[in-house]
C-alpha cells in the first residue's frame, strides 16, 4: 500500500490527516507534562505528611528510644524516600519524552512544510505549462482560421470574370503567408503539448507519487514516536518500582522489628523509683483506751504516701524556668534514674570531646605542614576551624564540670569518665576541669600580652576582647589553646592563645 499511488488524487486529505497526527502527538505530550506535574505534587504532599507527622515531644520521651515509635520514624523517613521516587519519576518523565518528543514534534512539522511546499510549487510548473500550452493553442486555432480565410479568399477573386493577374497573384502570396505562420503556431502548438503531457506524467507517476511517500514515512516514523512514547512512559515507572519496593519493604521492616516487650520494660527502667510499696495500715482498736502517739499519725501518713503516688508531677513537662536551657540536672527523676542519665551525658559529652580534641590535633598538624610547604595550602585559612574547633572543646570542657558537680551532689562517681578521659588527655586538662573555671580560684598576674584579634567571648568563662587591647596574663596555655586574662576594667576569663601576644 502506497500513498503516492492509491492517494494521488487525495492530497487534501493527507493533508488534514498530517495536520491531526502531528496535533496527537502535541496532545500526548501535554498529557505527559501534567501526569509529571501529578506525580511532583502528589511527591511534595507526601513530604509535607512526613514532616507533619514527625515526632515532636520531651527530650525524655527522645532518649527513651521505644521501638514502636522509632518504627514509625523510619516510616515517615521511607515516606520521603518514596516521594523522592515519585520525584524522579516527575523528572524523567519530563525530559526523557516531554522534551524530546517536543523536539520531534518541530522537526516532523517542519519536513511536513517542505513536502506540501514541494507539492504545490510541481503543482504550479504543471499549472504554467498548462497556460503555455493553451496560449500556442489559441494562436494555432486564431492562425489557422486567418489561413482558411485567405484560401477561401483566393478562390473567390480566381472566379470572378473580370480579376487581373496582378490581384490573383496578390491573393494567392497572402495565401501562403498565412498558411505558413499557421503551420508555425501549429508546430508550437504541438511541442507544448508534447511538453505538458510529459510533465503532466511526470508529476503523477513520479514527483507526486515520491512526494506522499516521504509522508506516508514520516507519517509512520510519528505513529512510532507516540508508541515509543507510550512504553516509556510504562517502562519509566517500572524502573523505579524496585525502589519503591524497597522502600515499603523497610517500611514492612520496621514494623517488624518493634519489640512490645520491651517498650514496656523501658518505661520501667526510666521513671523506675526504687522505693517499696507503703506498709499495711494497722488496725486501731478504739475499744481500748491506750492509744499510742505512732498509731495515731499511722493514717494520716497512710493517706500522704497514696497521694503522692497518684499525684501528676507537672515538673516532668515543666522544668524551672530559672534553670539554664543548656544544662539539664534531671531534678525531677528519682535518685536512681538521675544517676544514671547524669552519667550518659558525661559519657556523650567525654566522646564529643574525644572527638574535637582529635579534630583540633589533626587540623594543628595540618597547619604544620602548610607552614613548612606553602604550595600545599594557606595556613591562615585554618585559623576559623582551628578557632571554632578550640571553642567547641571549652564548650564541651564546661558542659562536663557542670554535669560531674551534678552528679557529685547525687552521690554518684564518673567512673565511665575516669577510664575514658584518663587515656586522651593530659594532666592539665584535669586540672581545668578542677580549677579553670572555678570563680573562687585567686588569679596572679603573670605577664601582660596584647590583643592580636576581636573576640566576642559567646561560650561561658570566656571574656571579650578587642584588637590590639593591652591584657594581663593571668593563666598561661596548659594544651589546649586557651589562655586567661584580665581586661583593664577588671573582666577576666578564657580567650583562644593564638588570638594575643605576649609583650
Amino acid at each position: 500500500m502506497d500513498w503516492g499511488f492509491d492517494l494521488w488524487d487525495q492530497q487534501d486529505v493527507i493533508e488534514r490527516h498530517t495536520q491531526c497526527g502531528l496535533e496527537q502527538l502535541e496532545r500526548y505530550v501535554k498529557f505527559v507534562k501534567e501526569r509529571a506535574e501529578i506525580e511532583q505534587n502528589y511527591a511534595k504532599q507526601l513530604r509535607n505528611l512526613s514532616k507533619k507527622y514527625s515526632r515532636r515531644g520531651i527530650k525524655e520521651d527522645h532518649e527513651m528510644k521505644l521501638t514502636n515509635q522509632q518504627a514509625f520514624q523510619e516510616v515517615l523517613n521511607e515516606l520521603n524516600d518514596y516521594a523522592a521516587q515519585r520525584e524522579q519519576l516527575s523528572e524523567i518523565m519530563t525530559v526523557t519524552i516531554c522534551v524530546d518528543l517536543t523536539k520531534n514534534i518541530h522537526e516532523l512539522r517542519q519536513e511536513r512544510k517542505n513536502y506540501f511546499l514541494e507539492i504545490k510549487k510541481c503543482q504550479q510548473n504543471l499549472e504554467g505549462t498548462l497556460k503555455q500550452l493553451d496560449l500556442t493553442k489559441k494562436r494555432f486555432e486564431k492562425e489557422w482560421r486567418e489561413a482558411e480565410k485567405a484560401i477561401q479568399q483566393t478562390e473567390r477573386i480566381q472566379q470572378e470574370p473580370n480579376i487581373t493577374k496582378a490581384d490573383v497573384d496578390k491573393a494567392k502570396q497572402q495565401e501562403n503567408s498565412r498558411t505558413h505562420v499557421a503551420e508555425a503556431c501549429k508546430k508550437d502548438y504541438a511541442v507544448q503539448h508534447q511538453k505538458y503531457n510529459n510533465e503532466q506524467n511526470n508529476f503523477y507517476r513520479s514527483e507526486i507519487p515520491s512526494l506522499l511517500k516521504n509522508l506516508q514515512n514520516m507519517e509512520e516514523r510519528r505513529i512510532r514516536m507516540l508508541a515509543d512514547g507510550y512504553m516509556q512512559f510504562s517502562e519509566t515507572e517500572k524502573n523505579l518500582l524496585p525502589n519503591i519496593i524497597k522502600c515499603l519493604d523497610a517500611i514492612s521492616t520496621a514494623g517488624r522489628n518493634i519489640n512490645e516487650k520491651q517498650d514496656t520494660a523501658a518505661l520501667i527502667d526510666q521513671y523506675k523509683s526504687g522505693a517499696a510499696p507503703p506498709a499495711d495500715v494497722e488496725f486501731e482498736d478504739y475499744s481500748q483506751s491506750l492509744k499510742t502517739t505512732g498509731n495515731e499519725n499511722t493514717p494520716q501518713l497512710h493517706k500522704a504516701r497514696i497521694k503522692l503516688l497518684f499525684h501528676k508531677k507537672s515538673k516532668i513537662t515543666s522544668p524551672d524556668k530559672n534553670m539554664p536551657p543548656s544544662v539539664e540536672d534531671f531534678t525531677h527523676l528519682p535518685l536512681d534514674q538521675r544517676k544514671k542519665r547524669l552519667q550518659d551525658k558525661i559519657d556523650n559529652i567525654n566522646r564529643e570531646l574525644q572527638k574535637e580534641m582529635e579534630q583540633s590535633e589533626a587540623m594543628n598538624k595540618m597547619k604544620g605542614v602548610y607552614e613548612q610547604n606553602s604550595k600545599l595550602g594557606d595556613p591562615s585559612s585554618l585559623e576559623p576551624q582551628i578557632t571554632q574547633t578550640i571553642q567547641n572543646i571549652a564548650g564541651l570542657k564546661e558542659k562536663l564540670r557542670k554535669y560531674q558537680a551534678q552528679l557529685n551532689e547525687a552521690g554518684g562517681v564518673s567512673g565511665s569518665h575516669n577510664n575514658s578521659s584518663s587515656s586522651s588527655m593530659s594532666p592539665s586538662d584535669e586540672n581545668i576541669y578542677e580549677f579553670g573555671f572555678d570563680e573562687d580560684f585567686v588569679d596572679v598576674p603573670i605577664g601582660q600580652c596584647k590583643a592580636l584579634y576581636n573576640y566576642d567571648g559567646d561560650n561561658e568563662g570566656a571574656v571579650c576582647i578587642r584588637k590590639d587591647e593591652q591584657l594581663t596574663l593571668m593563666v598561661e596555655d596548659q594544651g589546649d589553646g586557651w589562655v586567661r586574662v584580665q581586661r583593664a576594667n577588671g573582666d577576666t576569663g578564657y580567650v583562644p592563645a593564638s588570638y594575643i601576644q605576649t609583650i
